[in-house]
């Protein structure tokens, strides 16, 4: 099973590097220090070169092209000077900030330097690299160059000298895992190099939205225990041991965290006797609780009959380690809140309101690098792992990675090797050769809301040494995806407590506070596997409601009224309005709902809000009624509807580790000299991820992880 699992691995990643590294040649191996530099390639000065006359002499002036780019179109401006292109500038774009700024540079000046639009795209900008050259290819066709000539000067970056870099430390993969990792090994005193095989960092944490769950005392006391959710602590204190749901005859370790549970919420009872749900009783949390809800969340029947659960002791780690992790993140200049001051909420999929806000997108990404680079550590980009080194006693002493050009680097440690390269999900194919849950709801073509990059090269790299793997059977999908795209972008929604979620007629059809891999379930049942999110509230500046979205602020670059101009959602200032708008299509979907099939649906979720129960689908916490009779007065507040769909997310699967974030062979021994943190890894979430567990496990893991790379015996 193992061997199979490898050629599977492996073959996974020979697909993908054989597109993102074409073109490698071998060279002579020299020694050298690396570069001064914090990309692979540098970039290139727009300088036409040169030339004789071509047939494209006497062609001159300004011509501009426009393709479709990842969020939107793209134009190019060329200008082109007796058949030269002396300049070329993109004028016009939609792309993810961060994701696409190399490829914004790049592209344009080497269409000036080479005198083509073909060109290499830029590691991890696809979509954007290839809408760059097409404007430009548009723009070249409009001015009248012969297209043959530009072909014929097609370029591709070729390898240099090859390179031998030493340091301490290794750490592989440029997101929230690899940055906080590094940043603690420099900290702690070790020379670290990172390295990163896109052309930005980040990675699928700089595509989160910011959602952080921790256990936060002091946050709890400012909040107030709502009746649904003392009814909700109640049924954990009526469960019986001895219910066979519960699977603690294959997971008796278990056992414990409810006894604690229970012990934990009766004393809370105890402490607030007198004080009544939903006014005076302050708020309720414990690692327990946060402990259950992972088992509870992550329990699940694989497609063969057998179950998979939560390691208990990396459970423990995340829930115990997960604040001291965030106050830390302060301490590196994250504009973030604990304590008092913290507004609790929750996230889709994470059972209960313990999530906190967190910065999103490059922000956070900026914000990690450079208190990286301010402890010292080398960060190099376009540069991907494709191999681990060991010596003869099996420990981890380096790897071999290969730059975007195609120039090979050997890099050698005194320490070892932290892995953070991600997870798989933006590899449809290998998910669905392991899947053993999703069966035909998956295939090949699935959508991702992931990088481009994160395909298991990690994984692949530490099972060729050894390491053993765990969960691998099951990804996790997120429900509310774009269904264009599959991305979390173009859509509108609130805290999952209010959110309503209907189906193409209308009617209300799960309960949203419920796990993702359960929304995703009753998702895939709809039409198309399509939905609708119902929000309201104050407009913005734009007269759109404003929700839990995506703002021009951050990484994606949508206000609400964007969304409504580029018919990704519809928007009414009041239902009748709301309807109206539905006839036309938005989201890949034009169901057209009746006003009143909305005001029915609209009016029962006020009621069970107010009763605190619902009676349809056993929401756990209810809240955020919405008063139509304020939209139907008020300017101010509108009402919006958002299409979803389901798309693949994370895998729950990866290396095994243990608390100290080594990874471990088949045997269960600890591979010397190598660490893992973050998607890379397995074990934690097992068939089901809470919403807003990932940002606590990456930063808490990788913290770990630097921790104990760095004191590993040089």
């Amino acid at each position: 099973m193992k061997k199979n699992k490898k050629q599977i691995l492996s073959a996974g990643l020979c697909l993908t590097m054989a597109v993102s590294l074409a073109g490698c040649s071998s060279g002579t191996t020299t020694e050298t220090a690396p570069p001064e530099t914090t990309q692979a390639q540098s970039q290139e000065t727009a300088a036409p070169p040169e030339t004789t006359a071509s047939p494209n002499a006497g062609i001159s002036g300004t011509f501009t092209g426009t393709a479709s780019g990842m969020q939107g179109p793209v134009s190019v401006e060329l200008t082109i000077k007796d058949g030269l292109i002396t300049n070329a500038v993109v004028t016009e774009h939609h792309e993810t900030a961060g994701v696409a700024d190399v490829a914004l540079v790049r592209i344009p000046n080497q269409i000036v330097n080479h005198q083509t639009t073909t060109l290499d795209a830029v590691t991890g900008a696809t979509f954007a690299s290839r809408a760059i050259m097409t404007a430009a290819e548009n723009a070249a066709k409009e001015a009248g160059l012969d297209m043959d000539v530009l072909k014929a000067n097609a370029y591709s970056a070729q390898p240099g000298v090859n390179q031998i870099w030493d340091t301490d430390i290794l750490v592989v993969g440029g997101g929230g895992a690899g940055l906080s990792s590094a940043a603690t090994a420099a900290q702690n005193g070790s020379r670290v190099i990172l390295i990163e095989k896109s052309s930005f960092l980040g990675g699928n944490t700089m595509m989160a939205g910011g959602a952080y769950n921790t256990v936060d005392p002091q946050a709890q006391e400012t909040a107030v225990l709502t009746e649904a959710q003392k009814n909700t602590l109640d049924s954990y204190l009526a469960l019986d041991p001895a219910d066979e749901s519960l699977r603690f005859d294959q997971f008796p370790q278990w056992q414990e965290v409810l006894t604690q549970l229970q012990t934990d919420i009766r004393d809370f009872y105890e402490t607030n006797e007198g004080k009544t749900p939903g006014a005076d009783m302050p708020g309720f949390d414990s690692t327990a609780l946060h402990m259950w809800h992972i088992y509870t969340g992550g329990l699940r029947q694989l497609g063969d009959g057998t179950w998979i659960a939560s390691d208990i002791d990396l459970a423990r780690t995340l829930t115990e380690n997960s604040l001291e992790t965030f106050d830390w993140l302060k301490t590196l200049g994250l504009d973030v809140t604990s304590g008092s001051e913290a507004s609790l909420y929750t996230v889709l999929g994470a059972m209960w309101p313990r999530t906190h806000r967190f910065p999103a997108g490059t922000s956070l990404i900026d914000s990690l690098s450079e208190a990286a680079k301010a402890e010292g550590v080398e960060i190099y980009t376009e540069t991907a792992a494709v191999s681990l080194l060991t010596d003869d006693s099996g420990k981890v002493t380096g790897a071999e990675a290969v730059q975007a050009d195609g120039t090979k680097v050997t890099i050698n440690t005194a320490q070892g090797v932290i892995l953070a390269s991600g997870g798989y999900c933006a590899n449809a194919p290998m998910v669905k050769e392991y899947d053993n849950y999703w069966g035909d709801s998956l295939s090949d073509r699935t959508l991702t809301t992931n990088v481009g990059t994160n395909t298991g090269d990690g994984i692949v790299m530490a099972t060729d040494i050894g390491a053993d793997t765990t969960g691998l059977e099951i990804s996790q999908m997120m429900p509310s995806s774009s269904p264009l795209k599959g991305t979390m972008t173009d859509g509108l929604w609130g805290d999952a407590s209010e959110q309503i979620w209907i189906d193409a007629s209308g009617n209300r059809f799960v309960n949203e506070y419920a796990e993702r891999d359960v929304l995703t379930l009753a998702s895939l049942e709809q039409e198309n596997g399509i939905f609708y999110i119902i929000y309201a509230g104050p407009t913005d500046d734009s007269g759109v409601c404003k929700g839990v979205s995506y703002d021009e602020a951050s990484t994606f670059g949508a206000v609400p009224s964007k969304l409504v101009e580029n018919g990704h959602i519809w928007y009414g200032s009041t239902l009748a309005e709301l309807a109206k708008a539905t006839e036309t299509s938005a989201g890949g979907a034009a169901p057209a709902f009746t006003e009143e099939a909305l005001r029915a649906t609209i009016e029962t979720y006020n009621s069970y809000v107010a009763a605190q129960k619902d009676e349809d689908f056993g929401k756990e916490v209810l809240s955020g009624t919405i008063d139509l009779e304020a939209i139907e007065a008020d300017d101010t507040v509108g009402i919006c509807v958002s299409p979803r769909k389901a798309s693949l997310h994370h895998t729950m699967g990866g290396v095994v580790i243990n608390t100290e974030a080594s990874v471990l062979d088949t045997e269960g021994n600890a591979i010397q000299g190598l660490w893992a943190a973050g998607e890379v890894t397995g074990g934690i979430h097992a068939g089901n991820r809470l919403g807003g567990n990932a940002e606590a496990d990456i930063f808490t893991f990788g913290r770990i992880a630097g921790q104990n790379a760095s004191a590993a015996v040089k």
